[in-house]
């Protein structure tokens, strides 16, 4: 029987993982901080620690993996924790990073204009900005960065055969970011929705059963040794027309009316609350390399997004933003 180790994966993508790993015949073992329940049952072995700490390379001595999916390697040391207790005894590590690597870069090319392939170059980093939540989206980038160069130096190493993988917004059900969901809930109370500097931003996401099911049919695929690929969605609607989808599947009609980002400043709203894709940390990735030299096959927004509206439907309990904020948005509408 295969074996497979899934560091995080408790929730979203790693909790998919876990399930099509046990689907198709793997021993699983997860390793998290056991902060989020356990969705598994007896399906999987459970590995309560801190990957941070000393633990985890103790918990793991002498054990071997045919598979390792990092879920939760956030900075360089997170990445030279894995190599150390990995090293030698893993027949390939994959490790999610995100395409905010390129974001954090000075000068660099603002998102939804221009879908950047896997060799297009890290820029020079921009200084670390001030405002807390661009300084929290920058933090993660950086370190991301720092994550991709300690995993990539140590795949050219004997026994540890590693591949990274770009992402950018992920879709789907039971998504903890919530954010599609704010949209959607601002569609269910009949008032508009703002549209930041206008709703001609291109978007280009990727579901979140199709990153699951890409590190399943990836693991031990030589050629993606030492590699970095994007994973994305094929399509890049507007955001007015993403609205337009999640409306038609909703059967509301909302009326999107376009705002000045500077008049959200003004009326003290954060254009991540009111449009969370309108921020300039939604990345804009190319996925052919992926596509062609592996076969990653993305499911497009019309299939998936019928299935992230019934979820909300069937189980979306309090909206996730302010209410405060809500009535202000209003205000500034007119309506």
């Amino acid at each position: 029987m295969p074996s497979a180790l899934v560091i995080g994966g408790s929730r979203f993508m790693g909790r998919r993982l876990v399930l099509l790993l046990a689907a198709r015949g793997f021993s699983v073992t997860v390793v998290n901080r056991g902060l989020a329940g356990d969705p598994f049952g007896g399906r999987v072995e459970r590995l309560t620690l801190d990957r941070r700490s000393p633990a985890l390379a103790a918990a793991l001595a002498g054990r071997t993996f045919d598979l390792a999916a990092d879920f939760a390697a956030y900075t360089g040391e997170d990445a030279a924790g894995a190599v150390q207790a990995l090293a030698g005894r893993v027949g390939h590590y994959v490790a999610l990073s995100s395409g905010q690597v390129h974001l954090v870069g000075a000068d660099a090319e603002r998102p939804g204009r221009v879908p950047l392939a896997e060799d297009a170059p890290l820029r020079a980093p921009m200084a670390e900005p001030r405002e807390p939540l661009h300084r929290q989206e920058w933090l993660y980038g950086m370190g991301k960065r720092m994550m991709e160069e300690a995993l990539l130096g140590a795949a050219g190493t004997p026994g540890f055969p590693a591949t990274v993988l770009r992402l950018p917004m992920v879709q789907g059900e039971g998504d903890p970011s919530r954010r599609t969901e704010s949209y959607l809930w601002r569609m269910l109370d009949g008032g508009p929705l703002l549209l930041p500097d206008g709703g001609d931003r291109r978007l280009r996401h990727v579901y979140a059963g199709d990153v699951a099911r890409f590190i399943v049919d990836l693991a031990g695929r030589v050629a993606a040794f030492g590699r970095v690929l994007n994973v994305c969605q094929d399509e890049a609607p507007t955001l007015g027309e993403f609205l337009a989808m999640l409306a038609g599947r909703l059967g509301a009609s909302p009326r999107l009316v376009e705002v000045p980002a500077g008049a959200l400043e003004a009326a003290a709203l954060p254009v991540a609350e009111v449009s969370p894709f309108s921020t300039p940390w939604m990345s804009m990735l190319d996925p052919r390399r992926a596509e062609a030299e592996f076969q990653f096959r993305p499911t497009p927004p019309e299939e998936y997004l019928p299935r992230l509206v019934e979820d909300f439907c069937a189980h979306a309990a309090a909206p996730p933003e302010d209410r405060g904020l809500r009535e202000r948005e209003l205000a500034l509408a007119g309506a």
